[in-house]
């Protein structure tokens, strides 16, 4: 008797990009077979969308600088029924996310968030931590949920994701869904997932001064009246 095969379900994966020509080859080659990476270039000036292209990603041009911008510009672009979000710098393996969608695919979770665990020095600078750690309280308080964790690597299904009305287009984004997902009743859920030192500089947490711009943009985001905007894509459970 031959055992049955479970095959992964199909996404499209987002890749919001600026300049990462020394990370793409690594990101896009790790991708699931059969997916569809869709690099959001947001201006980059290294021939970043040239590589993406060549490597046959789809690529999309967000013209409006901002890492949410360039997220939803992706989302937008997405076809699939499961979208996944990944960081386009290598410091985290897009084919852990098979895994992640799968269990979205059976309903184990609306929106399943990965979970950054360090690897290696420098991976995590100390501020950045801080930063999400802070957050993550504040989260806590606004939404009653208990995650460790607000990182870019994420799974949930398109149509419930367009039904969150997402408008953050800076670095508020990640957690506006989060907080809109917690408000509109999804299930939010998080895996481990290894986060390695990223190819570059980030543009957002290199810095003491970028993380508490991104923390500022955050405590916008946990500012917004709790309100029910979407439920999940199985529609509304009892």
């Amino acid at each position: 008797m031959t055992e049955s095969v479970c095959v992964p379900p199909r996404a499209d994966l987002v890749l919001p990009c600026l300049n990462e020509a020394q990370a793409l080859p690594w990101v896009l080659a790790r991708v699931p077979a059969g997916w569809r990476a869709i690099v959001v270039d947001n201006g980059s000036t290294d021939g970043s969308a040239d590589i993406a292209r060549r490597l046959g990603a789809t690529v999309v041009r967000e013209p409006v600088r901002g890492f949410g911008a360039a997220c939803h510009a992706g989302l937008l672009a997405a076809r699939a029924d499961l979208v996944c979000f990944c960081d386009c710098d290598a410091s985290m393996d897009p084919g852990l996310l098979a895994p992640m969608a799968a269990r979205v695919a059976a309903g184990e979770a609306d929106l399943l968030l990965g979970r950054r665990r360090p690897q290696g020095h420098g991976a995590w600078p100390v501020h950045a931590r801080a930063g999400n750690l802070a957050l993550a309280r504040m989260l806590h308080r606004r939404t009653g949920l208990r995650l460790h964790d607000l990182g870019p690597m994420r799974v949930a299904r398109r149509a419930a994701l367009l039904g969150l009305d997402l408008t953050d287009r800076r670095s508020g984004y990640p957690l506006q869904m989060v907080v809109r997902a917690a408000d509109a009743g999804w299930r939010v859920a998080e895996t481990d997932v290894p986060y390695l030192p990223r190819a570059g500089k980030s543009k957002v947490t290199g810095t003491w001064r970028g993380t508490w711009h991104a923390v500022r943009d955050m405590r916008r985001v946990l500012a917004e009246t709790p309100g029910t905007r979407a439920v999940p894509a199985g529609g509304v459970r009892a």
